[in-house]
C-alpha cells in the first residue's frame, strides 16, 4: 500500500483575485481524506454577456466527493464562500457534508439562502475564532485575524505529517474598528509548534510598508463629511462592516443622520446587528423620511461603488429613485478599490454625478479607503512568527503571486512552490513539489443553471453581442421549387451598406439564388439547401458589411 500523503490543490483563487477554493488532502494516494477551505465566486464582465457569477469547476470535487469530510468557511466575503449555495449540492448531494463557520458567516448564508429561491438547506456547525474541532484526520485550529468584515479567520490544518496554516484574508491591524485585533501570540505558539506550510494572501505582496488601520480611515472619512455642505453618499463594498460601522460613526460625530440604500448592505446590517456588531450607533433613517431632513444633516451608505447598472448609486446618478435623490453640491465619496475589468462602469457612473455637479473624492483624495490584505511588512511578520519550512502564494494574480514568492525567498523560507489552479502540491512526505494537474476552470451561473461557456450558449451569445443574428426560413414544395418568399428577420445588423443598399435586400437574394442554383433534383436533399443558404447569406452580410452574423435557416417541405 502506497503511504500516507499531505497535499494541496487550489481550485480557485490562485493566479486571480476570486473564486477562492482549495482542498487539502492527507492519505495514500487513492484513499486521501479531504477537507475543503472556502468556496467563493468572482463577477463576469462584459466577455461573458447574461452570466450572473463565475464558479470554480469542481470536477475533481465531485469525483472526490465520498472522502471529503467537510467545509471550512474562512470568512463571508463572496470570493470565500458566496459559491456555496449554488456547488453544494454537487458537493453533496445528500446534503449531509457538514460546513464549518462563525456565527457571522452563517448568518449572511442563512439571509442569501432565503433571498434565493431552491437554494439548498446548508446544516452549518458554528465554531468562534480560536476554537478547534476534528474533521476526518484533520485537527483544525481557527486563529483570529482581522480584515475588513467581521470573524474572519486564519486556519491551522494539523495532520499526523506537519500542520498547514491557512491564512485566508487577513492584514495586522493595530486599531480595527471592530473585532479582536490578529492573534500574534497564537501564530507565534503554531511557529513554536512547528509549522509545515504557509498558504498564504498576496493581494498585496506589492506594496511596501504596513496597510494603514481602519480606523485612520474613520477618520479620514470624519474629516470628508465634516467638510460637505450638502448630502454625503458614501458607496463600499456591502460586506464591509467595519467600514460601514466607521461611516456611520463618523456620520453621528459630525450630527448627521444615516441612510441605507441598496439591498445587500441593508442584509448584512441586519445580520450583523442581531450579532451585536452595531451596538451604540443611532437608529438608521427610513427611506420615506429623507427628504425631511436637511442636506447638511445626512449620509447615505450605499451599494454601487463598482459600477454595477442596478445597484443604488447607478440609480441615483441617473435619478431614478422614488425617495432619495442627490443634487448639485452634493459629495459622493468612494471607500472602496476598483476591481480589475469594472474601470468602464465605475467612470461612467461618475460621469453622471460629476454632470449632476456633484463632487467626487476617492482615496487618492483624501483617506477614506484601506485594503483589508497585508502588505509586505505584515508579511514579513507572518514568516517571523510562523517560521514555516514551505512558503505557497495564493489569492492574487500572477504578478502579486510573483512578488510574494520573490519575498518568501528572500526572508529564508526554504521551500517555495508556484502553485497555480489545478496543481496538486505534496507537501509532505519529502521534499515539498507539484506532482499532478487536476481538472480546473471556471463554470458559469447563468438564471437557474450552471455550465461551461458553450453549455450555456455563452459563445454565440458573444459572438451575438457582435455581429447580430439572421434567421431564414425555406419551405420547399413537392416539386422541390420554393413554395413561397423566404422569410427573413435580422437583429443587430446594419440597415444600409456604405453604398446605400438594404443589407436585408441583399440577403434575401442570396437566400433566394442559393436555392435556385442547386439542380432541382439535389433540393429533395434538405440538408443541402439549409447549408447553401446558410453560406450564401453570411457571405452576402460580409461582403455588405464586413462581418458575419450567426445565421439560422430552416428548410422544411410543404
Amino acid at each position: 500500500m502506497s503511504m500516507d500523503e499531505l497535499v494541496f490543490v487550489p481550485l480557485g483563487g490562485v493566479g486571480e483575485i476570486g473564486m477562492n477554493l482549495a482542498m487539502y488532502g492527507f492519505g495514500p494516494k487513492g484513499h486521501r481524506e479531504w477537507i475543503v477551505v472556502d468556496c467563493g465566486v468572482t463577477f463576469p464582465g462584459p466577455h461573458l454577456p447574461g452570466v450572473d457569477l463565475v464558479l470554480p469547476d469542481i470536477r475533481f470535487l465531485e469525483a472526490e466527493r465520498e472522502k471529503v469530510r467537510g467545509i471550512v468557511i474562512t470568512h463571508a466575503h463572496e470570493d470565500h464562500y458566496g459559491a456555496l449555495l449554488a456547488l453544494y449540492p454537487r458537493i453533496s448531494p445528500e446534503g449531509t457534508l457538514p460546513v464549518h463557520a462563525t456565527a457571522f458567516t452563517a448568518g449572511l448564508l442563512e439571509a442569501k439562502a432565503q433571498s434565493e429561491p431552491g437554494a439548498p438547506k446548508i446544516d452549518v456547525t458554528i465554531f468562534q475564532p480560536g476554537d478547534t474541532f476534528k474533521i476526518g484526520s484533520f485537527d483544525v485550529t481557527s486563529v483570529a485575524v482581522t480584515h475588513s468584515i467581521p470573524e474572519p479567520v486564519s486556519l491551522a490544518i494539523k495532520t499526523p505529517l506537519g500542520t498547514v496554516l491557512h491564512t485566508g484574508d487577513w492584514k495586522d491591524d493595530d486599531d480595527p474598528s471592530m473585532g479582536p485585533k490578529t492573534d500574534r501570540n497564537a501564530f507565534e505558539k503554531l511557529g513554536d509548534r512547528g509549522v509545515l506550510a504557509l498558504i498564504c494572501d498576496s493581494t498585496n505582496a506589492m506594496r511596501e510598508g504596513v496597510s494603514p488601520s481602519e480606523k485612520e480611515v474613520g477618520e479620514g472619512l470624519r474629516k470628508v463629511i465634516e467638510a460637505a455642505e450638502g448630502r454625503v453618499a458614501v458607496t463600499t463594498f456591502s460586506s464591509n462592516v467595519g467600514r460601514i460601522r466607521s461611516i456611520a460613526e463618523a456620520a453621528r460625530d459630525c450630527g448627521r443622520e444615516v441612510l441605507l440604500l441598496g439591498r445587500s448592505i441593508k442584509r448584512v446590517v441586519d445580520v450583523a446587528t442581531e450579532l451585536g456588531f452595531m451596538e451604540g450607533l443611532p437608529p438608521f433613517l427610513a427611506e420615506e423620511d429623507f427628504t425631511h431632513v436637511p442636506r447638511s444633516k445626512v449620509v447615505i451608505i450605499l451599494t454601487g461603488s463598482q459600477g454595477e447598472p442596478r445597484a443604488a448609486l447607478a440609480k441615483l446618478s441617473r435619478d431614478e429613485m422614488r425617495d432619495v435623490a442627490l443634487t448639485a453640491g452634493d459629495t459622493v465619496v468612494y471607500s472602496s478599490r476598483m476591481i480589475p475589468g469594472n474601470e468602464k462602469a465605475v467612470i461612467e457612473t461618475q460621469n453622471r454625478l460629476i454632470d449632476m455637479g456633484i463632487e467626487i473624492i476617492e482615496d487618492r483624495d483624501a483617506l477614506v479607503h484601506v485594503s483589508g490584505h497585508p502588505r509586505r511588512n505584515e508579511l514579513r511578520a507572518m514568516y517571523k512568527w510562523t517560521r514555516p519550512a514551505i512558503g505557497v502564494p495564493v489569492h492574487g494574480e500572477a504578478a502579486h503571486l510573483s512578488a510574494h514568492a520573490r519575498l518568501m525567498s528572500e526572508c529564508g523560507i526554504r521551500d517555495v512552490i508556484p502553485a497555480r489552479n489545478g496543481d496538486l502540491v505534496r507537501l509532505a512526505p519529502g521534499d515539498p513539489e507539484i506532482i499532478e494537474d487536476i481538472p480546473h476552470g471556471e463554470v458559469y451561473k447563468d438564471g437557474s443553471l450552471i455550465g461551461d461557456a458553450e453549455e450555456l450558449g455563452v459563445v454565440d451569445r458573444r459572438r451575438l453581442s457582435f455581429a447580430g443574428h439572421v434567421a431564414v426560413s425555406i419551405v420547399m414544395n413537392k416539386h422541390h421549387e420554393l413554395a413561397a418568399d423566404p422569410d427573413l428577420i435580422a437583429i443587430g445588423v446594419p440597415q444600409t451598406d456604405k453604398r446605400g443598399e438594404d443589407i436585408e435586400d441583399l440577403m434575401y437574394d442570396a437566400a433566394v439564388e442559393a436555392v435556385e442554383s442547386i439542380p432541382r433534383a439535389r433540393r429533395r436533399d434538405l440538408d443541402l439547401v439549409e447549408r447553401a443558404v446558410h453560406s450564401a447569406v453570411r457571405a452576402a452580410a460580409r461582403n455588405a458589411w464586413g462581418k458575419k452574423p450567426l445565421v439560422s435557416v430552416l428548410v422544411s417541405s410543404a
